[in-house]
């Protein structure tokens, strides 16, 4: 059966309502993750002002992101920054070989994959990210030197994230073999994969387009913060 990719138009919130319900604060129509897990939110689309629901879920000097669309925002919010992403999909299970050795990780393994994604991507993997999904690395000389895992995950859809390579052993086709074994265990069990990445991110569009990924759309991110009014 295929699955319902109309969801991703509006993702953090089918996966609080759905898989990820467990991680949700918030109202009935208005849901964030634990912020010490990631800073999305969503809210169902067509909620009468739900902008007004804001201010019980986010406390002031608190930020949030919200997919595609935002409503009209009160005075005491302010918007930080709007990322453009391609949101691709993955149809088909992908046909790269697996040279390497994939070792699922753990929460033995948190630090230093909180370490390795920020110092490549500071500030968009949090140190509780890792409970969102399965994650997966490569060891070379016992430290961890490339990685992958999941992160929103809703019925019959899950979001491949943090695919990160350590500066110094880019060029060894980690990423792709990573993101390979995720998408494929995925496909195992009914589920298609899904990912986001800058939409002028020519070179991991490329790469990820050789994985069988189809560009669906772009779809804004943005950053919200709550201020205090004087």
């Amino acid at each position: 059966m295929s699955p319902n990719l109309k969801k991703l138009d509006n993702p953090a919130w089918y996966a609080l309502t759905e898989k990820h319900a467990n991680f949700a604060q918030g109202t009935a129509g208005f849901k964030r993750y634990d912020p010490g897990i990631v800073l999305f939110s969503g809210f169902e689309r067509g909620t009468r002002h739900i902008a007004k629901q804001f201010d019980e879920v986010i406390g002031i000097g608190d930020s949030f992101f919200l997919f595609d669309d935002y409503p009209v925002l009160p005075a005491n919010y302010k918007i930080e920054t709007v990322v453009q992403c391609v949101q691709m999909v993955c149809e088909k299970p992908v046909a790269v070989d697996i040279t390497e050795d994939i070792i699922p990780l753990n929460v033995s393994n948190y630090e230093e994959m909180y370490q390795l994604v920020s110092e490549v991507f500071p500030g968009y993997y949090l140190p509780g990210t890792a409970v969102m999904g399965d994650y997966c690395g490569i060891f070379k000389e016992e430290k961890l030197v490339a990685i992958a895992g999941e992160r929103l995950c809703m019925d019959g859809l899950t979001e491949i994230s943090a695919v990160v390579t350590h500066p110094g052993h880019t060029g060894r086709r980690y990423a792709q073999q990573l993101c390979t074994y995720l998408a494929n265990k995925n496909f195992q069990s009914g589920i298609t994969p899904f990912l986001h990445t800058g939409h002028k991110n020519e070179r991991a569009i490329n790469i990820y387009e050789l994985l069988g990924y189809t560009k669906r759309r772009i779809i804004p991110v943005t950053k919200i913060k709550r201020v205090a009014l004087s």
